[in-house]
């Protein structure tokens, strides 16, 4: 390409490739999935993301989740900005991480007692091994097209970018962690059923994105998390809800509070740091005072509890805390949207399906239900590369991969949101 004509992204992209592997970071940013060149962001402010080139996109990512109230929250901003003056980090107890432990088992009241991490990656690796420490059993049990990190153990049959990329084998991945990690079809119950059977006594935890969002916005069947929560209870089997995506972003209590059913141990990230880098995970008393130092099951971390991600965790958590219609707004929005899409996809040929989950939504070109992860990829994912690319180039960013649920911040107005519909019916109208 002339670089007279090349985009400041494409520049910056080029430029990246010499020095990070692929150009990126985290591997779905890359847009192998969709093709074409990733877009650079320089700076984001409520509802909007600007790239390097000033173009302006109405943002459905929101930094996949976290940015419930839109980017650069303003309170949010002035917390970070008045506790960094006092230092970036200590290594070192500090009371805010005791008011933020407090302020989650607040807003969830199974949770008993809560360990800070640096990433939802770090939450769930730890859950499982607490469960394992804590049951004393090796195997696991995780579900097909469900993305918990990327720790070795959870990347059997992954989704998120595993999917996208349609890694099966993950190499640097040694056997005998993957023999350990069984799998199993979402909304499947009978198939985890056939595995407690054949392997009784040796699972020690279930693992589950409760709302699943990395294969797109799947809803769990009725009967289906009631099922996994009667099996755990009749063999023994910690169940861990991974709510990394869904923890205080479908409700206050999170997909628990939705559904009506409390897991043994939960992990989250995202949202509790505000978009900075921060986990946890959290739970039972029973099970929790196995981890080091009251028990033997060693977890640390230098990072832990940092005190601008727990400040920027806190301020966001408080105001959801303190205005819960915000969820409601947050809903109303989305089911807006998504009933426009509706509309605009039942006046075209084009099959499809919308999956909705509170403020989580995903749209698949398919003619059956998408309900776990071989419905996700049967669906016409190359149509959904040229809508993704066609809604870009209109300042509509979507994720960029069939495989991602989008996210909606409290920031979009119905102006944001009718305008997309609208460049959805241009699309639809000549293709």
């Amino acid at each position: 390409m002339n670089p007279q004509t090349m985009t400041k992204s494409e520049e910056l992209f080029a430029r990246a490739q010499q020095s990070i592997p692929g150009g990126v970071n985290s591997p779905v940013r890359a847009f192998k999935s969709v093709g074409g060149t990733p877009i650079f962001i320089e700076k984001a402010k409520g509802a909007y993301l600007y790239d390097a080139d000033g173009k302006r996109y109405i943002d459905y990512i929101n930094s996949w989740g976290p940015m419930i109230l839109g980017h650069a929250y303003e309170p949010v901003v002035k917390a970070i900005q008045e506790k960094v003056l006092g230092s970036t980090s200590f290594g070192a107890p500090t009371e805010l991480e005791i008011e933020m432990a407090e302020l989650i088992k607040s807003m969830v009241p199974n949770v008993d007692m809560v360990r800070m991490v640096s990433s939802g990656t770090e939450a769930c690796m730890s859950a499982v091994r607490l469960a394992r420490g804590y049951t004393g059993r090796n195997k696991i049990v995780k579900f097909e097209g469900c993305y918990h990190g990327h720790a070795d153990a959870f990347l059997v049959k992954a989704g998120s970018g595993v999917a996208t990329f349609n890694i099966q084998t993950v190499p640097g991945v040694p056997g005998g962690v993957s023999n350990d990690t069984l799998t199993a079809p979402y909304n499947d119950l009978v198939a985890v059923q056939q595995l407690a059977h054949d392997n009784k006594g040796e699972i020690a935890a279930i693992i589950i994105e409760p709302i699943a969002g990395n294969m797109g916005c799947i809803l769990p069947q009725p009967g289906f998390i009631e099922g996994l929560r009667k099996l755990c209870d009749e063999e023994g089997i910690v169940f861990i809800f991974d709510e990394v995506m869904t923890g205080f972003r479908l409700a206050a209590g999170g997909a628990q509070e939705k559904l009506g059913i409390n897991a043994d141990l939960v992990t989250y990230g995202k949202v509790i740091g505000g978009g900075m880098p921060v986990g946890a995970f959290g739970g039972k008393k029973e099970i929790m005072q196995h981890i080091a130092p009251l028990g033997n099951v060693y977890q640390a971390g230098t990072l832990s509890g940092n005190p601008i991600a727990m400040i920027a965790g806190y301020t966001m958590l408080k105001a959801l805390k303190d205005a819960p219609s915000i969820y409601t707004q947050l809903e109303e929005k989305t089911t807006y949207l998504r009933n426009g899409l509706d509309r605009v996809l039942k006046n075209s040929s084009t099959p499809y399906v919308i999956n909705q989950f509170g403020s989580m939504v995903s749209v698949h070109f398919s003619e059956k239900p998408i309900i776990d992860f071989a419905s996700a990829a049967s669906a016409n994912n190359v149509l959904f590369n040229k809508f993704f690319h066609a809604m870009l180039e209109e300042g509509v960013y979507l994720p960029p991969s069939a495989f991602e649920t989008w996210f909606i911040s409290n920031a979009l107005s119905k102006k944001d949101i009718d305008y997309t519909i609208e460049v959805a019916e241009e699309f639809f109208k000549s293709n």
